[in-house]
């Protein structure tokens, strides 16, 4: 409904029927009002059991938690959910969803019951231009997304929207889509990007998962060019990935873990840094590598 069609509608209404319809469509407006910028985050998420591990990566998300302005909302981009063609989440009660196996119970049993919001979806819907992005309750928080956001806001009390990852896209599709989402940042909404930079499962020498900074020389090579190039704000061969020699070939085998970066970077603006936290492999060939944007 327009906003002409809905001011006829409550012409026709009783008096506090009315009122009660604008009192919810000021909500909404409040809601995604004017705010000061938000910073941006890309968090290198790793292991789910850090879910339950008081470690030096989950000790790196609660200190940035600290710099960071209570959000109106968060807007999460996961490695965990790809689909084809771009979805928001819609419901009021996101499920906290344990994509995964093989784990201790305990993890199965933590729950992250943030809300979700209907109306950043619809926001989020309405911003985007270059792509229909659908709505839907056929999701929820992944581990992408709840098991590094409990860190940041460990109540669970902000509202969270996932959007998924276009699979037959590249990385400019989803850079130049990130950039879109701009304007949300200026509306109260932090937007997360969780994946990881280098995540090549395949090679990973699980017997060293404990081992922080236990890395493959290409590993190490790899991040060592990403990490620079992300402070120097060089995008483009960040976005050109496959083209930045084999290290990045093998630290990035697939594309899925990658592609929450592209978002994070089309978001900054030029009056802003790229500052590194969370800087370790793991395993000899996952990093925890985080970022986050903001002014300088």
């Amino acid at each position: 409904m327009n906003r002409k069609d809905f001011l006829k509608t409550m012409a026709l209404l009783p008096l506090g029927a009315a009122a009660s319809k604008l009192s919810a469509l000021h909500q909404v407006t409040d809601n995604f009002g004017a705010t000061e910028r938000m910073p941006v985050l890309f968090l290198g998420h790793g292991n789910p059991m850090n879910a339950l591990d008081d470690n030096i990566f989950t000790k790196g998300f609660q200190e940035i938690a600290k710099t960071l302005p209570k959000p109106r909302a968060i807007l999460c981009i996961s490695a965990h959910w790809e689909t084809k063609g771009t979805f928001v989440t819609g419901m009021q009660h996101p499920e906290t969803i344990h994509d995964f196996g093989g784990f201790p119970q305990a993890l199965f049993d933590v729950q992250y019951p943030a809300p979700g919001s209907p109306e950043l979806a619809k926001e989020t819907n309405k911003i985007i231009q270059s792509t229909e992005v659908g709505i839907t309750d056929d999701w929820g928080l992944d581990h992408g997304c709840w098991t590094v956001v409990k860190f940041l806001f460990p109540n669970a009390d902000i509202p969270i929207v996932e959007m998924s990852i276009d699979y037959t896209k590249g990385p400019e599709y989803h850079y130049a889509l990130g950039r879109e989402l701009a304007v949300l940042r200026r509306k109260g909404v932090l937007i997360v990007g969780s994946g990881n930079t280098i995540h090549n499962l395949r090679k990973a020498a699980w017997d060293k998962m404990n081992q922080i900074g236990y890395a493959y020389d290409w590993a190490h090579i790899a991040n060592e060019k990403m990490k620079s190039l992300i402070v120097d704000g060089n995008h483009k061969d960040l976005i050109a990935y496959d083209k930045q020699g084999i290290e990045f070939q093998m630290s990035i085998p697939t594309p899925e873990h990658y592609m929450p970066l592209m978002y994070t970077l089309g978001l900054q603006e030029k009056d802003e840094v790229a500052t590194i936290f969370n800087d370790g492999i793991v395993a000899g060939s996952l990093n925890m590598l985080s970022v986050k944007i903001d002014k300088a």
